[in-house]
């Protein structure tokens, strides 16, 4: 009767005899399973918050006040449970921490590197530059490199070889 109050007319009289009423027993029923008395504290004050809250999704039909509070009060409980269990955030944690900025001087290298290798792909012939590109930069197996274009395998890698050989000379380097 008083939770049907609670939740029509928020009628604080009638939440104070409900918490004076279920607030100890809520409390020993959080201290069976809690067996920590500030944490049961705590459980009892934020199950009794929440009656307060959503008392008017009470429905007298369904079940009495004292079923409904105390699944309240086990939900509330499974909540606190699930949210000890949940890895705190670390803001430390290397996974969350960007990678420090490139010294300038690095920067500058590996844009000229990348400049050198983008100069040198550009002289290889469109067949070849093709073979690197969808090996390299598209990550595709030779296999499958073969079927796409209807080629033998052997070609394929024979190409990929030539294509390597040609690099090498247009950046300067030997074998």
């Amino acid at each position: 009767m008083c939770l049907s109050r609670v939740g029509r007319t928020r009628d604080r009289a009638a939440y104070e005899r409900l918490f004076r009423h279920f607030g100890p027993r809520i409390r020993s029923y959080m201290m069976k399973r809690a067996s920590d008395a500030a944490l049961a504290e705590e459980l009892m004050q934020e199950t009794m918050m929440m009656v307060w809250r959503k008392a008017e999704l009470f429905d007298p039909q369904r079940g009495n006040a004292s079923a409904w509070i105390f699944t309240v009060a086990r939900n509330v409980r499974v909540d606190s449970i699930r949210k000890a269990r949940r890895p705190e955030f670390d803001a430390e944690d290397p996974a969350f921490v960007p990678d420090a900025p490139a010294a300038p001087d690095e920067s500058f290298e590996q844009e000229q590197s990348a400049k050198r290798m983008r100069d040198a792909l550009s002289t290889l012939p469109e067949e070849q530059a093709e073979l690197l590109r969808l090996s390299f930069f598209e990550d595709v197996s030779h296999s499958l490199i073969a079927d796409r274009l209807g080629l033998p395998l052997g070609t394929v890698k024979s190409r990929i070889r030539a294509a390597f050989s040609r690099l090498r000379a247009a950046l300067g380097e030997e074998k």
